[in-house]
C-alpha cells in the first residue's frame, strides 16, 4: 500500500476515527486504525466494538492495499505535522512497519494484520430516513446533560430517541433524564420516519455523533434497528449498537397541573444562581427561591462556609413559594435556553417543576427540588 494525502485532509479523517478508540485496552487490535486504500478514497476505520466509525478521504493512491496501525500515534503524529505538507503512507506488506513521511519527517510505525481487525456486522435497518443536521444537533445538544451516569441504571446512559405524538401530530422527540432531570425535545418528524422503533443511543456514541452535526447545510442519512442506529454524511458513517433496555414511561413525570408561573431572563438569572451558589458546600450545592409579587430572591445558607443572597426582578403573580434545587441542575436548564425568557411552572415545594422557553413546548425540562 502506498498513499499520499494532503495533511489537512488526513488529520480530520484520522481524528474522527481515534477519538472513538478507548484508550485502555485489553485487546491490542482495538487501539489501531484500520487503513484500506483503493482508487482515488482511503478509509479509517476504528472500533470499540460497540461504535464504529468509518471516514473517507480523497487520496492519491499509488499501490492499493489495507493496514492497521495505532490511531493514537498517527493522530499525533499529523497533528504535530506542519499546515498543507503532503503526507504519505507506505506499507510494503512484509515488515510489519507502516512508514509515514512528510517533508524532512520520516516516522516507521508497528502495525497488526488487517485481517485481525473486527469489523462491525452489517445489519438490516428496519427504518432509513433523512434528517438535516441543525434538527439533529439540536435534538441531541438539549438533552444530552440529563443523561444518567449511574452504570446500574444503564438504561438511562443514553438518549432515548423515538417517533410520539404530540399537539399537531407525529414528532420525532429525543428524551433524557437521570432521575433528578429530565429533558424532552420535539421536532418536526422526517419523511419516512414513522415507522421508526424507539432506541436508547449511548452517552459516548451522541458526543461522537456531534461532530458529525456542525454543518446546518448538510443531511444525515439516519438508519435504525432494534439493535443499531446509523448516521452517515457522505465522509463519515458512524454506527453504534444501541442499549438494549426499556426506557422508563417519561410522561409520567412530566408535570401538567403547576400553576404558579415565574418568568425569568435565562442569562439574569444562570448568572445570579452561579454567583450564589459559590458559598454553598460542594456535596449538596442547594439554591433557595424565594418568590413574591414580581421578586424572586435566591439565597444559598451553608453554615461551614457562608451565605449568600441575591435578588432579581421577575414576572410573578402567584402565592409566596420557597422551593430549593441543586444549583447545578437549574444552570444547566436555564443554560439550553437561548432565544426567550426562561418559564418555570411550579405546584408546590415538593413537586417536579416545569420550565421552557417562552412558550415554546417543543423543548421541556424538568427538575427536581430538593429540601434546604
Amino acid at each position: 500500500m502506498k498513499i499520499s494525502v494532503e495533511r489537512g485532509t488526513l488529520l480530520k479523517a484520522v481524528s474522527q476515527a481515534q477519538s472513538v478508540v478507548e484508550r485502555r485496552n485489553t485487546i491490542p487490535i482495538l487501539a489501531n486504525v484500520l487503513i484500506e486504500a483503493e482508487g482515488d478514497t482511503v478509509q479509517f476505520r476504528a472500533t470499540d466494538l460497540d461504535i464504529e466509525v468509518v471516514d473517507k478521504a480523497p487520496a492519491q493512491v499509488e499501490r492499493a492495499g489495507a493496514t492497521t496501525v495505532s490511531a493514537n500515534t498517527l493522530h499525533e503524529i499529523v497533528r504535530k505535522l506542519p499546515d498543507g505538507a503532503l503526507v504519505t503512507l507506505t506499507d510494503d506488506g512484509t515488515s510489519g512497519r507502516l512508514t509515514v513521511e512528510a517533508g524532512r519527517s520520516n516516522f516507521s510505525l508497528a502495525t497488526l494484520p488487517k485481517e485481525d481487525f473486527p469489523v462491525m456486522a452489517s445489519s438490516e435497518y428496519a427504518c432509513n430516513f433523512s434528517a438535516n443536521a441543525a434538527q439533529l444537533r439540536r435534538l441531541f445538544d438539549k438533552s444530552k446533560f440529563a443523561i444518567s451516569t449511574e452504570e446500574t441504571r444503564y438504561y438511562l446512559n443514553g438518549v432515548y430517541m423515538h417517533v410520539s405524538d404530540a399537539d399537531g401530530g407525529k414528532v420525532l422527540r429525543c428524551v433524557a433524564t437521570d432521575g433528578h432531570r429530565l429533558a424532552r425535545i420535539d421536532s418536526d418528524l422526517p419523511d419516512g420516519a414513522a415507522d421508526m422503533p424507539g432506541v436508547i443511543v449511548p452517552r459516548k456514541t451522541v458526543g461522537e455523533l456531534r461532530k458529525l452535526l456542525d454543518d446546518d447545510e448538510m443531511d444525515i442519512a439516519v438508519s435504525v434497528s432494534e439493535t443499531k442506529v446509523r448516521f452517515a454524511t457522505p465522509d463519515i458513517t458512524l454506527t453504534s449498537k444501541v442499549i438494549d433496555g426499556t426506557f422508563p414511561d417519561y410522561t409520567r413525570v412530566i408535570p401538567a397541573g403547576n400553576t404558579r408561573r415565574l418568568e425569568v431572563d435565562a442569562s439574569d438569572f444562570a448568572q445570579a444562581v452561579d454567583r450564589v451558589a459559590t458559598v454553598s458546600s460542594e456535596r449538596s450545592r442547594a439554591v433557595k427561591l424565594a418568590l413574591d409579587e414580581d421578586r424572586l430572591i435566591l439565597s444559598v445558607n451553608a453554615p461551614d462556609s457562608g451565605a449568600a443572597e441575591e435578588e432579581l426582578a421577575v414576572a410573578y403573580g402567584d402565592e409566596r413559594l420557597e422551593i430549593g434545587f441543586n444549583a447545578k441542575y437549574l444552570l444547566e436548564i436555564a443554560s439550553q435556553v437561548d432565544r426567550e425568557n426562561a418559564v418555570f411552572m411550579f405546584n408546590s415545594a415538593g413537586d417536579p417543576t416545569l420550565m421552557r422557553e417562552g412558550n415554546d413546548t417543543t423543548a421541556v425540562y424538568v427538575v427536581m427540588p430538593m429540601r434546604v
